[in-house]
């Protein structure tokens, strides 16, 4: 009897952490399809300020869902429209005169000048061991462009799952609750349908609000670049609008990438470059100082410290979309702690 307790102990230990290692196994392998259920339950939540405000103007719910859905979806539709054109025209712009570039190097006698200025460099040699280079990894090249192709169709058929989900969440989002409140206990469950809807809402607005900084920060670009005749206003208007839906870093990596794509789009001598690169600079500190707190201020309210710490290890852990999620996370617990776990301390 000695002997079997301490056997059964081990046998039951292993049997559980077997157990734990299959579970941590399916939940990594259903780490995509989680991530998409993750991002449309979040994009929902962002519809249900506007459904609510539509709602409290006397709309019906069906038709308050159906006018936010369609008026998104016509947004997104006008701006694919706006900025194919206008990458078309630049590709278009950019091959002409690259193509140039090319064929002047190549009906000029670049071999014999490189052979004549540069005699310690052989030149043909050099060319050989490129040709048999691209020769010998062409096949790799090939699969390399065929697996980015891939990786393309795959984002899409992503967002279109992603919106299936979404239009799901946003039509059974008050069923989706009453099923949650039914879970819980008669005796929590005011309570607890008091927090969630404080969580909700909290979420909520900050989808809106980021959404709203976006839309200003576009607005504004497209503006902007019109203004002062940079190239492809409508395309980094988009990116800019992109970027700033990322909390922390993304305004600032989109106005990088705006103001190098000038510098390499515009002519040598010209000065827009740095003209953008000082209103970026002036658009960020009014972003961070007024903009930002303006609409932020009834969304989310957590300390610059948790924003810092959650944005990293959302951004660690599920990439953009834990970067993008990572703030109304971290406000959730903090209601968590306010509303719950605080006052159950001090009822001890």
């Amino acid at each position: 009897m000695t002997f079997e307790n301490p056997f059964r102990v081990g046998f039951v230990g292993a049997l559980g952490a077997l157990l734990a290692i299959l579970l941590a196994g399916m939940i990594g392998s259903l780490s995509t399809v989680l991530t998409y259920i993750g991002a449309a339950l979040f994009l929902a939540l962002g519809f249900e300020p506007m459904i609510a405000w539509l709602e409290r103007k006397g709309w019906p719910r069906p038709v308050a869902m159906l006018v936010t859905i369609l008026g998104v979806l016509g947004l997104i539709v006008l701006v694919v429209w706006a900025i194919v054109p206008s990458i078309t025209a630049q590709v278009n712009e950019l091959s002409i005169r690259y193509g140039a570039i090319i064929g002047d190097l190549l009906n000029s006698n670049i071999v014999e000048w490189l052979a004549l200025n540069f005699p310690a460099l052989d030149v043909q040699a050099a060319i050989a061991q490129a040709t048999s280079w691209l020769q010998q990894n062409a096949a790799s090249i090939t699969g390399g462009v065929l697996q980015v192709g891939v990786g393309i169709v795959n984002g899409l058929f992503g967002v279109l799952i992603v919106f299936i989900l979404m239009i799901y969440f946003v039509t059974s989002m008050n069923s989706i609750k009453r099923v949650f409140y039914q879970l819980t206990p008669a005796s929590n469950r005011e309570r607890t349908e008091e927090i969630t809807e404080e969580i909700t809402g909290s979420v909520g607005k900050y989808v809106v609000g980021q959404i709203a900084l976006g839309l200003i920060n576009g607005v504004l670009t497209f503006i902007f670049l019109s203004i002062i005749n940079a190239s492809m206003p409508m395309v980094f208007a988009v990116i800019a609008f992109l970027g700033s839906l990322i909390p922390m870093v993304g305004t600032i990596s989109a106005s990088t990438i705006i103001v190098l794509a000038q510098l390499l789009l515009a002519e040598p001598s010209s000065p827009i470059w740095w003209i953008a690169a000082i209103y970026y600079l002036v658009y960020m500190q009014v972003e961070a100082y007024v903009i930002s707190p303006r609409i932020m201020s009834s969304a989310v309210k957590v300390p610059g410290s948790v924003v810092v710490i959650a944005a990293l290890t959302g951004g660690t852990l599920l990439g953009l979309l834990g970067a993008l999620i990572a703030i109304p996370v971290a406000a959730s617990l903090i209601i968590i702690v306010r509303e719950v776990i605080i006052p159950h301390q001090n009822a001890k």
